[in-house]
């Protein structure tokens, strides 16, 4: 569903992309493509497939040589070098394996599909952009161990705290209770403690909350209207 009664017409210069994935903001699309491609290629390489006997530490080499970590924020923090910096924007395109990569696409594809119809592009990818930058920043700083950030999902999370609010908007539009626009996030919060006290902590957990938050904090003065539409809506509760 979407919110309704303050969204303009779907503009037909940013129409969203048709093709084998259905209506997806290009945006959307060619994430999902890079990174299925860069996960396809390492996990070809593992088993031997392609690059040769080389290629089987080809993740473990895209993690050292993409990923982020606190050592590199503290170093950043010290002096700034742009190629450490490009692992504040590079990290979401590694994965820890195939089942992780997919998740990741799934989910990009889905949220970004809501996500899209409601955003201008230019919005949304401010709000991927901002959401990355989120989750690597908040790792850096509140991780200690020496544990590499990789994944989309400090991203993916961003796009469900935009989802979270975008429901909250059309569930009070319809009068309904708003607190289940935050069912998505308690069930997939509800999954990672159970996954934590099985299989231990991911520290990653930090980078994907500060991504929701940034997401849902964002979405207010990027959603059709910003700012001004943001207090419009306040004033007429």
């Amino acid at each position: 569903m979407r919110p309704q009664g303050y969204y303009p017409r779907p503009d037909p210069n940013h129409a969203p992309m048709e093709g084998p994935f259905g209506t997806l903001p290009p945006l959307i699309v060619v994430l999902a493509l890079v990174m299925a491609g860069v996960e396809a290629a390492l996990s070809l390489g593992a088993t031997g497939l392609v690059g040769g006997p080389q290629a089987i530490g080809w993740r473990i080499g895209a993690i050292e040589g993409f990923g982020f970590s606190p050592a590199v924020f503290d170093r950043l923090a010290l002096r700034w070098d742009w190629g450490l910096a490009s692992r504040l924007l590079s990290y979401p395109f590694v994965h820890m394996s195939l089942t992780h990569a997919l998740f990741a696409v799934a989910l990009l594809l889905a949220l970004g599909k809501f996500v899209g119809e409601v955003l201008h592009p230019l919005a949304l990818g401010l709000l991927l952009l901002a959401t990355t930058l989120a989750g690597a920043l908040a790792f850096g700083m509140f991780v200690s161990t020496n544990y590499p950030l990789i994944g989309a999902y400090p991203a993916v999370y961003g796009l469900i705290g935009a989802f979270t609010y975008l429901m909250w908007l059309q569930l009070g539009r319809n009068g309904a209770n708003r607190l289940a626009a935050f069912r998505l996030i308690g069930v997939l919060l509800g999954l990672q403690l159970v996954f934590g006290l099985m299989f231990g902590a991911d520290p990653a957990w930090v980078a994907d909350a500060a991504g929701f938050i940034a997401g849902i904090a964002l979405s207010p003065l990027l959603a059709p209207g910003g700012a001004r539409g943001f207090l419009a809506r306040m004033r007429t509760r």
